[in-house]
């Protein structure tokens, strides 16, 4: 049979992703019951960097933090990437100028006060042969924790010698590499269990592990729900949820790990999910594993302080290619894993210690001084006070709301908006259950006349045509318009959509 090219290449697609192990039959991420309180992250290299960026922005969230293989918070924010890689050294006038930016995050309320710092609990590992990232960076983030109060107890720091830029562990996996090369998946037998020593150091004594652990406790689910079309992150994420806590009987923890550069799922398949140990010691101490996944983002894009760079790797973002406030609550990929989170520990039960049911909802006030600003011609920025006591907010434009995932800062940029309208905006805040406020008063705001001096083109084509074009690209075979985002459906010859330019290489679906 001879298939037309495009359903070859969707046909090769499903090929790449059957051969590299990953399922297709991802499921919506479910809600379990969760004690709150025992909410944990770590990861290795860029995802320590990215442990530490959420243990810092929401550390009224994760109590404990885990940082394998990586360097303080907002190195790469004022310094070239290579400079917090390497072994280079911090000097006291970094980490200066870092502890002025989590200073004045903290009391702009873009991350949560520092002040939580001090009540986490802390687990840092580094081999002595890794000179990837190394011992001189794993210091200096110690020495962060220790300048914002967290206690020496509260701190475990390990060095292990001839170790390389991999995850510990001490069981012999299925292709993984030996301890001492920095080779992929990055995973090695150290005779020394990584996973076992953060959640011990987070959680106290753990039950004996289960070294076979069911296949079907491992869940894929779908991750695209939460990313916000995230180009750096991939469509499904893993879910390891054990017995126990399947059925919300049992109030479990919940622990997000974090994979590094070249360890995502598109990278070495299931290895980091399977072989690294989380699972192992989750199944027998009630605890289910978050394991998000990133992808490959070939395009070049500016970064905080490193220039225009590609993410070919796979990395989660500590560099700043997806915004500046890369590092922030409001972070693009911070606020995926967040939504995530709070998506896993909303289940019946959840709450702080004991169980039973959810704490009461907080009646919070309307949020003050809203208004709008940098109007463009398909999008406006809304901004209010915050309010004692949210969490989070929801944006309603028109009485609908605009925002798909919570919005954790004092400011929104409301997009695929039409040229020379005027629309109205207002704002609710939410507590820590979701449970939203009283509505702000209203703030209106004209966007600007179109490139075509406020009349919009329109365009009725096939999404492959509109791909073909450049008024839309594709991704994992579905087809999203430019600028706005918005899914077309999938990427043929068959479906047809009429595309609005509402700005330069900005389009909705609409008529005109």
């Amino acid at each position: 049979m001879t298939f037309p090219r495009f359903s070859r290449i969707l046909i090769a697609a499903a090929a790449t992703a059957l051969a590299s192990g990953v399922a297709l039959g991802a499921t919506p991420l479910a809600q379990y019951n969760i004690n709150t309180s025992k909410i944990s992250v770590s990861g290795l290299s860029s995802g320590g960097f990215m442990a530490n960026q959420l243990g810092v922005a929401y550390s009224t969230t994760f109590m404990g933090v885990g940082v394998f293989a990586a360097g303080p918070y907002m190195c790469a924010g004022h310094n070239n990437y290579t400079a917090c890689m390497y072994n280079a050294s911090i000097s006291a006038s970094q980490q200066t100028t870092m502890q002025n930016s989590l200073n004045s995050f903290s009391s702009a309320g873009t991350i949560d006060n520092k002040s939580n710092l001090a009540s986490q609990k802390i687990y840092i590992f580094t081999g002595t042969s890794d000179t990837t990232v190394g011992p001189n960076q794993t210091t200096a983030l110690q020495t962060q924790y220790l300048n914002n109060g967290v206690p020496a107890g509260n701190i475990s720091y390990v060095q292990r010698a001839s170790t390389a830029h991999v995850f510990p562990t001490d069981f012999d996996s299925t292709g993984n590499n030996g301890c001492t090369s920095a080779a992929s998946p990055y995973i090695s037998n150290c005779g020394y269990d990584g996973a076992k020593a953060a959640l011990t150091h987070f959680y106290g004594a753990l039950n004996p592990r289960n070294n076979t652990p069911a296949a079907g406790n491992y869940i894929e689910f779908i991750q695209s729900t939460y990313t916000g079309s995230n180009p750096g992150m991939a469509a499904n994420g893993w879910l390891y949820v054990p017995a126990s806590c399947a059925s919300g009987a049992t109030q479990c923890k919940l622990h997000v790990a974090l994979h590094g550069c070249q360890q995502s799922t598109d990278k070495i398949g299931d290895k980091f999910v399977k072989n690294t140990g989380y699972s192992r010691w989750a199944d027998t101490n009630n605890i289910i594993v978050l394991f998000p996944q990133t992808k490959v983002d070939n395009t070049s894009r500016s970064t905080a302080a490193s220039g225009s760079l590609p993410n070919p790797n796979a990395c989660w973002d500590w560099v700043g290619w997806y915004g500046s406030n890369f590092a922030k609550k409001a972070g693009t990929q911070m606020v995926a894993i967040k939504a995530m989170v709070d998506r896993i520990a909303s289940g019946a039960g959840s709450g702080n210690g004991g169980g039973g049911t959810n704490p009461d909802p907080v009646a919070l006030p309307a949020p003050t001084g809203v208004s709008t600003s940098g109007a463009t011609a398909s999008g406006m920025t809304i901004g209010w006070n915050a309010v004692t006591g949210a969490a989070s907010y929801n944006v309603y434009r028109n009485a609908n709301k605009v925002n798909a995932l919570p919005v954790y800062g004092t400011s929104y940029g409301d997009t695929g908006l039409a040229a020379s309208t005027t629309y109205s905006w207002t704002v609710r805040a939410a507590d820590a259950n979701g449970a939203e406020g009283a509505t702000s008063a209203a703030a209106s705001g004209t966007t600007l006349a179109g490139s075509g001096g406020g009349t919009a083109t329109c365009t009725t084509a096939s999404n492959y045509a509109h791909v073909q074009a450049g008024r839309a690209y594709q991704q994992g075979g579905y087809a999203y318009a430019n600028g706005s985002a918005q899914n077309m459906g999938l990427w043929n010859v068959f479906v047809t959509k009429t595309l609005k330019q509402t700005g330069p290489n900005y389009y909705v679906i609409g008529t005109c």
